[in-house]
């Protein structure tokens, strides 16, 4: 090997290793705070699109049959239930129809549909014992552990908010995080 090409490749490796040293170093605990972490990140920015989002424009779908804006905020509210019921056996709260949730089509209820779906999300996952989150379930035909069910929650949500920004933006609506 060329001394020079082996030098670069050595001092690569030591840069990698340094960075990888720090980032392990600041890294939360364990896979709970991780979830936790991204899920405050991603449904603060939900949350404030969602509000930003005009009333008027609850309603609108960028064609036929494709979801509207208020569908797709109350689809996420949905299956922020339906993953932890159905999955991990940790019931709604008393009073919430999750399986009718994408039904609603005002904003102000929409909004608020998303929020408690976010707290009760938050609560639970906060309070799940360490064998919840290891135990085996099904999802989507596959065992999974608990965690692995979380980890999809998370990515429903975020494809789902990507759609949202798309429909803001067709709409002339810019992401608050993004002025």
């Amino acid at each position: 090997m060329i001394p020079s090409v082996r030098m670069a490749l050595s001092t690569l490796v030591v840069a990698t290793t340094t960075s990888v040293a720090g980032q392990a170093q600041s890294a939360p605990t364990d896979y709970r705070d991780e979830f936790l972490d991204h899920f405050q990140r991603s449904t603060s920015k939900l949350v404030q699109l969602s509000n930003a989002m005009p009333a008027d424009l609850y309603t609108w779908s960028p064609g036929e049959g494709v979801m509207t804006v208020a569908r797709v905020y109350a689809h996420i509210a949905r299956y922020n239930y339906m993953y932890l019921e159905e999955q991990l056996g940790i019931t709604a709260p008393p009073g919430v129809d999750w399986s009718n949730l994408e039904s609603l089509t005002d904003k102000a209820t929409v909004v608020q549909a998303l929020e408690a779906s976010i707290d009760y999300v938050k609560q639970a996952t906060t309070h799940m014992s360490e064998d919840a989150l290891t135990e085996t379930t099904m999802l989507y035909g596959r065992r999974v552990a608990g965690w692995a069910v979380l980890f999809q929650l998370l990515a429903h949500m975020n494809e789902h908010t990507g759609q949202s920004i798309a429909y803001a933006r067709m709409n002339g609506v810019v992401p608050p995080w993004s002025r």
